[in-house]
C-alpha cells in the first residue's frame, strides 16, 4: 500500500495504508488519528498530523 512518512521530533515515522487499517510498527491501527497519539502522546488529526487533504480537498 501506500507509504506515509512523518518526521516528528527528529524521528522519521512511517505508515502504510492497507484496504481497511493502516500498520505503523508492525502493528494494526484503524485510524491515522490513533497512529498520530501513539507517535506525539496527545490528541491530532490523523489526516492533520500526516498533512494529508481532507475529502473536500482542504488541508
Amino acid at each position: 500500500g501506500t507509504r506515509l512518512i512523518r518526521e516528528f521530533n527528529g524521528v522519521e515515522h512511517c505508515v502504510t495504508v492497507r484496504g481497511d487499517d493502516f500498520e505503523y510498527l508492525g502493528k494494526p491501527y484503524r485510524s491515522l488519528s490513533a497512529i498520530a497519539r501513539a507517535i506525539t502522546g496527545t490528541n491530532w488529526n490523523g489526516w492533520t498530523f500526516f498533512g494529508l487533504k481532507n475529502q473536500r480537498g482542504r488541508s
